[in-house]
Formats: C-alpha cells, structure tokens, sequence
C-alpha cells in the first residue's frame, strides 16, 4: 500500500536528530526501584532509527499514549515545568520545526519491547528469552479539532512490507523484504517500525512513546485499581495472572499481568491479548474521567509524577504547551469517541500461524486516518458497541443478584467456575414475527417470548425505569417478565442468560438495543435477567452514543466487554 498523507501538513522534509543515551531513574516502584535500560537512539533522514540498545518496554505501553498525558492538564506552570523535566528524550524534529501540537491531526506511535534487559525487567523472563522485538505496536491517531481518538493495535504475526532502512550506527543497509511487524526494529532500530506503519497506513507520524514495566504497575495502584472482567476463573502461570469469574479490580503486578497474558484468553492467541488490553484501556479511561480525577488535583499531579517517570518520549513531548495541549485534548473527548480497534487481517494461506492484512476492510480503516476521520462516524450496529460499568457493575458469571435478594454494591466473585445446573430447556422454534409499536424495524425473535422466564432488575436510578421496561416487554409477548427489587444504581445495561436461552437472549438484546458486549452467559441462571442501567435514559430502547462498523474488532471508551 503507498505511503499517503492528507494532513494538511508538509510532512516530507528531511528530519534530523542527534544521537542519545540516557538512563531513567525511577521513584520507587510497588516492590523494588527500576530504571530504563539505556537507550541509544538516532535518526537520519525522514524515518527514526536505533542503535544497538533497544527500550525495555513491552506489552502496555499505549496506556502511558493514550492517557498519561492528561495528568498535566489543570496543574500550575511551576509543577507542569517539574513533570516535564522528568521526561526522558531523545530529539524528533517534526516536518515544520515545531515541537508542540499544530492543528493538524496527531499520530502517535507506541511500541513496546519485548526485551529483559535492563533493571529489574529480568523478573519477567530470561533475558536470553527475549529478541528484542516490538511485540506492542499501536497508532494513536487525534483527529483534527480534537474531537475523535482512534488506537489501531497491530498484530505481532502480522506479516507487512518491511521498507529498505539503513541503520544510522553503523550505515548497514537492511533491503526492503516481507516478513512479521514485530521484526522491523531489528532492520536498524524503532525508526524502521515507523517506516514500516507510515507506509502501511499511509500516515506520517508525529511522536512515539516508550514505557516500562513500572508505568502500567504504579498507574494502576495510583488511581485505585482498574476494573477488568473474565468470565470464568483465570490461573495463568506463565504471566501471573490469578482472578475469579467475573468482575475485579486489578492494580500493580496483577494488573501488569493482565495486559501481558496470552493464554488466559480467548485461542490464545495476539489478537485475544489485543482484546483484553483494549478492556483494560477503556477501563482505564472510564476510571479517570468518570472518579472526577480530572478535577482532583493532588491525584492528578501524583498521576503525572508517575507516568512523566516511568516515560521516554521524543524531544517534541518534553515541552510544557505540548503537554498541556495533548493533555487537553485527551480529557475533553467523548468516550464514545476514543476507538480501540485491531488493523483486520486474516490468516496467511501459506501459514496459518502468521496474519496478512485483510486488504479492502484494512484500507477502509486506513482512508479514515487519512481522511481525518472517526472510525465511530461509520453507521453503527448495536453488536459494536456498548455501555460503560463503573464500580458495582454487575458483570460475569456468579455476581448477579437473586431476582428476591437484596444487591450489593460490590457483587461477589468466586474462585470456581459456575457449575452447570438444570435450566428450563428453550424451545427451539420460531413463532410469528413480533413487534413493538415504537420500534423502528420490524423484531423477530426466534424464540416464543410467551415462554422465556425473565426478570427485570431496575439499577437505572429512575424508580419508574423497571416498570417501563416490563411493560415494554409484556407488550412484546414476554408474558412472564417480572421485576425484582431495586438495588444500587449501574453505569450500564446487561442481559444474564444460561446457555440454553442463548438465542432468546439474543432475541431481547435486539429488541432492546442492547450490545452483545453486554450479554453474559452464566449456567447458574434459570432463564434470563435484564439489569437495567443508567444508560437506559427512556423506557423504550437503549440508546448508544458511540459504534463500531461491523468490519472492525474492537470496542469504543465507553462499551463493557468481559474476556473469554
């Protein structure tokens, strides 16, 4: 695919910078102190490129990206010059000479190394283990009036074009050749990967970040923990990752865990990884601006102390308007505008173990970016996308309420996963298409309602909002919908199901406008429950304020998902 660039902007001058090699010292981590290995990086011409040592960064790096930043928003000039000087840097002279954000789109590259090397990361593996590579790769693009974030995650395995690049050590030439994303920093350093995605995607970018361990442990225990979902019990050896089914709040190693795991989700595989880093983000993002952290400033600064410490950015990121002026845009977009989204791609033919593009869904991805648009401006379904549970959220197996208990704020979890259990066996016809006055489309359920036992637990916060709802139902043939006492109010609705009503489930999810992010199975119900949120603002159908297109796997800042 052809190097493109719409920005508005001459992004084409030659850019040059001087060598560095600077270590980081960090304030004192969860159990130990750690530092940045040293870092030697240059560049020559248009494209960045490294030397011999390589960041000790790895699987969490776009949550210092992405969000990190905005800690400087709101805090005096005195304290925004300190946390600016704690930023490591190495020079990144952008097209036009300036070193704060223009008024053109922003594109961030962050990648993370899967190296050992360097203080305390040995504690995640041999250092003989590790290659070096980038097994991070994510593009944070800001639209151009600041209103839209999307964060493209590349596939490791993903096999691209790997452009001719030259490394400025030593003047050796890698010849341009095919082979997977994560090795491109191997063709003369970090510079390479930056090629490689400028060209891919056909953007030219701004700035890049590098991160380690530290950042994603002392973040996560700074602001109290992140809030993640699994739906059954997860004992990952190989990461250290150790949860019941259901919700929990993860912080420090366990939240480093998280975001490292492979096998704990999904087949196992990259894309399962990207899928619960891009939950633990929007957690992330939902954490910070939905606990007012925006407007505490004593935590604020603290956040900021913590990432500009455990950062290495490019000599544009160093400078206080910049800060201030990424910072600023980050904390003013809506959550159902920032995108995490995987670039598509499908097995290769000739390896299934490898990823090519999936070449007409990924270029529609990639004239957004260039076009300066937001992957959420594309019409939605309600499958893409969803709402955002804060603290006592119901979510996952065993934490629901029974219909005649009282809830809890803070649903329990259990170690073991549900058993199953008998359930009322659903009938597998279809019956004679249904529908509500007020709804748009025609509803179909595939699934007599008449026979679905269901149970509406009101949590909107609106006393009248569950006999809404099941007046709704009742209209709609759910003969058998009954409410059940009110408990603390939940960020978002979500449909329990057992297994054996999985297709009726699916029936009142789209009768509802619910997203299947926001289904959770779990065998200990008998039948189905809708919990109802506070996103359900009428009594009539959700209504979502950010999507996905269909083609793109991933979610919005403000959808809930739990990992498989």
């Amino acid at each position: 695919m052809d190097s493109r660039s719409t920005h508005g902007r001459d992004k084409n001058a030659s850019r040059e910078t001087a060598p560095w090699d600077t270590p980081a010292t960090r304030r004192e981590s969860l159990h130990e102190d750690r530092e940045f290995e040293h870092v030697k990086l240059k560049q020559t011409g248009r494209h960045h490129r490294s030397g011999d040592h390589r960041p000790s960064a790895r699987k969490i790096a776009v949550i210092l990206a992405v969000f990190g930043l905005i800690a400087v928003l709101g805090i005096g000039g005195v304290a925004a010059l300190r946390l600016s000087s704690n930023l490591d840097s190495s020079p990144l002279n952008l097209s036009d000479g300036s070193s704060s954000v223009g008024d053109g789109p922003l594109d961030i590259l962050v990648m993370g190394s899967d190296t050992r090397t360097g203080s305390g990361n040995s504690e995640y593996g041999d250092e003989e283990d590790a290659t070096g590579r980038t097994d991070v790769m994510m593009l944070v693009h800001v639209t151009e009036n600041r209103d839209a974030v999307t964060v493209v995650s590349f596939p490791r395995d993903l096999l691209v074009d790997i452009p001719k690049c030259t490394d400025p050590e030593t003047g050796e030439v890698f010849p341009a050749h095919r082979d997977m994303i994560n090795s491109a920093v191997e063709n003369g350093g970090p510079g390479c990967t930056v090629a490689t995605v400028n060209e891919m995607a056909g953007v030219d970018i701004d700035h890049f970040m590098l991160a380690d361990f530290n950042a994603v442990k002392e973040l996560s225990s700074t602001v109290g923990g992140v809030q993640v979902c699994v739906n059954r019990p997860v004992d990952d050896p190989k990461s250290g990752l150790k949860l019941p089914a259901g919700i929990s709040s993860v912080e420090g190693d366990q939240a480093l865990a998280f975001l490292r795991s492979r096998a704990a989700f999904g087949d196992g595989g990259d894309e399962s990884r990207i899928r619960s880093q891009q939950s633990f983000l929007a957690s992330l993002t939902r954490k910070i601006q939905g606990d007012g952290t925006l407007n505490n400033l004593p935590q604020l600064y603290q956040i900021a102390e913590v990432m500009t410490q455990n950062l290495h950015v490019d000599e544009g990121l160093t400078s206080l308007p910049t800060l201030v002026g990424i910072g600023g845009t980050f904390a003013g977009i809506d959550l159902g505008r920032i995108a995490f989204v995987t670039v598509p791609s499908v097995p290769n033919p000739e390896n299934p173990n490898r990823l090519i593009l999936d070449e007409k869904p990924a270029e529609r991805l990639f004239d957004t970016l260039q076009e300066d648009r937001a992957v959420t401006d594309a019409a939605p379904s309600a499958s893409a996308s969803g709402s955002a549970p804060e603290a006592g959220q119901e979510t996952g197996p065993a934490q629901q309420d029974d219909a005649a208990a009282e809830p809890t704020e803070a649903p329990a979890t259990t170690d073991a996963a549900p058993a199953e259990t008998a359930a009322p066996a659903a009938p597998t016809t279809a019956p004679e298409a249904t529908a509500t006055e007020d709804s748009a489309d025609e509803w179909m359920p595939q699934v007599q309602p008449s026979l679905v036992p269901l149970t509406v637990a009101n949590r909107s916060g609106d006393p009248d909002r569950g006999e809404e709802i099941r007046d709704l139902l009742a209209e709609a043939g759910y003969a058998q919908a009954e409410t059940s006492r009110t408990g603390t109010a939940l960020a978002g609705t979500q449909i329990f199901y057992n297994p054996s009503w999985a297709t009726a489930a699916d029936d009142l999810a789209a009768l509802l406008g619910v997203p299947d992010s926001q289904l959770v199975a779990d065998y200990e119900m008998q039948g189905l429950r809708v919990s109802i949120g506070q996103d359900f603002t009428s009594g009539d159908k959700l209504d979502l304020s950010g999507a996905l297109p269909d083609e793109l796997q991933g979610q919005t800042a403000e959808q809930f998902t739990c990992q498989d």
